[in-house]
């Protein structure tokens, strides 16, 4: 792949979608091709499936889990693989990462088979670099704007998704950036442009570091 995924990852509150739209913006200052997606319902029969998700209705684990992997097969073939093909800078607001932390650790299913389902509706594509925005669950619950079935799932659950996320990015060093989204917006925001044109400089995709 010609092009340079980035993903950003965190609970509920973290202020993914602030980061997502600032920094597409930036790359495309510097006259980087951005684009900038999300998780779940960047396509035509994602957002049938983001309605799903979003919906109270009695699921198990695995149904959601499928679910969501739907999204992403949709999500990869029609937006984030033609857009790495044509050697753009994707920004994906929640991917692969999101499911092994809500679905696996947060519900408890199998992360080895979660991880192997990836690989198959991924063809194995991994992000570049994957933005972490960490804080406590309880902060992020009370910042959300939101009332999802997600979000009502109780506190236990929001930190077994933390704990999830600081384990992946213990396991994954070179990928994982972990950024400490308590720190006032301007110093989050800082951070997540610095780590990202630091990944860009150092494999040839700026001309000079940031």
């Amino acid at each position: 792949m010609k092009g340079f995924l980035i993903t950003i990852e965190g609970g509920e509150g973290s202020g993914k979608t602030t980061v997502a739209r600032y920094l597409a913006k930036r790359l495309e200052e510097l006259g980087l091709s951005v684009v900038r997606t999300k998780e779940p319902g960047s396509s035509f029969v994602g957002e049938w499936i983001r309605d799903l998700l979003m919906k109270e209705w009695e699921r198990k684990p695995k149904t959601e889990v499928l679910l969501f992997l739907a999204d992403r097969a949709e999500h990869m073939e029609r937006v984030i693989r033609p857009a790495l093909l044509n050697g753009k800078l994707v920004v994906c607001d929640r991917f692969i990462d999101s499911t092994l932390a809500y679905q696996g650790f947060g519900l408890g299913l199998d992360i080895t088979e979660i991880e192997q389902l990836n690989r198959w509706v991924t063809g194995s594509i991994r992000p570049d670099v994957t933005l972490l925005l960490d804080l406590p669950p309880e902060v992020g619950l009370e910042r959300s704007c939101n009332q999802t079935v997600f979000e009502k799932r109780g506190l236990a659950f929001h930190q077994r998704i933390r704990a999830g996320y600081l384990s992946l990015a213990e396991r994954e060093p070179d990928r994982f950036r972990v950024i400490d989204a308590m720190k006032p917006l301007e110093e989050v925001l800082a951070a997540c442009e610095k780590a990202v044109t630091e990944c860009l400089f150092f494999r040839g995709r700026l001309p000079v570091r940031q």
